[in-house]
């Protein structure tokens, strides 16, 4: 049994089907504002929400289940409908997350799980509505790779565990990837490759001392689950900068625009107007930065390559770091925990990483000299890796001419609507990206603001795909291969879609 294009009953047209490959948040925006556009547009469409570890809506930022991962930006910005921005803030008013009050009231900052459980009761809730012969269809799978048996029929999605899906058009809404090895540490049992797998940071919670490579928003919250789940815990971090997120401000400060010349756009200018643009408001950065945001995209695109290359090497952690702010009440605890003494920050580069059976030997290279530690784990909190060569699936796009890279190589070319670019810079008629994959021709790509946009965006474009593509004469041999989740389970309450 595959998902393949239908029909809906007898009398009924055909019922075309689109194939999300990530179930987390830009695969479930991108879910919702397809159903929705669908439903409004009057077509009945099947949807395929792909997620490798089945946490449908949650994905790697929101299925944590620590109350105190909090949001790093306020409920009010955060609704998952580009269309309706107070949608949210209803929804935690109405589950009691926040009290009743005016808009103005200040951010709340909610757990992040909750978040998850927010997009979870959204995708029912479209999941609903959809029209009959539609369907949002939640299956667990690890997607290996996409192919076109026939050049002018469906893409062709194929799982890990032998099962396939015929899509008429398929969105690739895989997220970030998981942090990349370091070149001086070796595999181990105490050595956590990725916090964010399901279930790495439990057994941190012996209270032996932590080391973590990064002191970013990853080191952050692993830092808060480790040190409070044993008192006697110790949590070194180490980076290169030894800089941690700044926090929001309580009242958020009122945007500044920066003076960004117009025509041909050169860093060096760029950060002049910032520098012009903080000094003009006194010092605070907070709404230059804030201001800045829904520009980057474009100003990115008016950088030439060496310059955004100069950019990622020279800068790019500066702006994180302030761009990618943290709550009050985590800023308070992470510096309760330095305070302490439970906390250091080392500024330095990690030298090697070998574990032993009970503990790491982590030697680091700090002020000129070097410095050897044993904990009892260690841990790459670097953040995703960087290079789109690091993804097996989107690798073998690369390789198989379906795709090429940006010219960063930090994802996949696509043009302005998010059609995926193959090897030979054409935009696919069937193949689409959002999201992290897009950070190469973005850079401002991986927050719920910029990701809701661009489900916003993608799905008429999508429908429009799917309502061009030929109709089948016979159901073919795809209709009688194994289920596509065959070997997995999908998630609660899903079924395999039928042929």
């Amino acid at each position: 049994m595959t998902l393949s294009p239908a029909r809906a009953g007898t009398g009924r047209g055909r019922v075309p089907a689109v194939a999300i490959v990530g179930g987390g948040a830009s695969g479930s925006l991108t879910a919702v504002h397809l159903l929705r556009r669908a439903t409004a547009s009057g077509v009945p469409l099947r949807v395929a929400l792909i997620d490798r570890d089945g946490r449908h809506g949650m994905g790697q930022a929101y299925a944590t289940a620590d109350p105190r991962h909090l949001l790093n930006a306020g409920a009010a910005t955060m609704s998952a409908l580009a269309d309706d921005p107070g949608h949210l803030r209803r929804w935690t008013r109405r589950t009691g997350l926040e009290p009743a009050g005016p808009e103005s009231a200040g951010p709340a900052f909610i757990p992040r799980g909750e978040y998850g459980r927010y997009l979870r009761e959204l995708l029912d809730d479209v999941a609903g509505r959809v029209l009959p012969g539609g369907r949002l269809a939640r299956l667990t799978g690890t997607v290996t790779a996409l192919t076109r048996p026939d050049p002018y029929g469906p893409v062709r999605v194929h799982l890990a565990n032998g099962g396939r899906i015929d899509a008429d058009a398929v969105v690739l809404a895989t997220g970030n990837r998981p942090p990349a090895a370091g070149p001086a540490t070796a595999p181990g049992r105490r050595h956590i490759a990725d916090p964010w797998a399901p279930g790495a940071l439990v057994p941190l919670h012996d209270g032996a001392p932590v080391l973590i490579l990064g002191t970013g928003l990853t080191m952050v919250d692993v830092a808060i689950s480790v040190l409070g789940a044993h008192p006697d815990t110790v949590v070194y971090a180490v980076s290169r900068h030894g800089l941690l997120p700044r926090r929001h401000r309580c009242t958020p400060a009122p945007p500044v625009e920066a003076p960004i010349p117009e025509g041909e756009l050169r860093l060096s200018g760029l950060l002049a107007a910032v520098r012009t643009a903080v000094t003009a408001a006194g010092g605070d950065w907070h709404g230059v930065v804030d201001a800045l945001r829904p520009r980057v995209p474009s100003l990115w695109a008016r950088l030439g390559v060496e310059d955004r290359r100069r950019f990622l090497a020279l800068v790019a952690r500066y702006w994180e770091v302030h761009r990618h702010r943290i709550p009050p009440a985590t800023a308070d605890r992470i510096e309760g925990f330095r305070a302490a003494g439970r906390l250091r920050l080392l500024r330095g580069r990690l030298l090697s990483a070998a574990p032993g059976p009970d503990e790491v030997t982590v030697r680091l290279a700090e002020d000129g000299g070097e410095r050897e530690l044993r904990v009892g784990w260690f841990v790459n909190g670097t953040g995703p890796a960087a290079d789109v060569g690091g993804d097996p699936l989107l690798r073998g796009l690369i390789a198989a001419g379906l795709a090429r890279p940006d010219p960063l190589r930090l994802g996949l070319d696509a043009d302005e609507t998010g059609a995926v670019l193959d090897g030979a810079g054409r935009p696919h008629e069937r193949i689409f990206a959002l999201g992290p994959p897009l950070r190469g021709l973005r850079y401002e790509t991986t927050a719920i603001p910029e990701i809701r946009a661009q489900a916003a965006a993608l799905a008429p474009r999508v429908l429009h795909a799917v309502a061009s593509a030929p109709v089948p004469a016979q159901a073919g041999p795809a209709a009688r291969t194994p289920a596509a989740h065959r070997g997995g389970a999908p998630a609660t309450g899903a079924r395999a879609p039928a042929t």
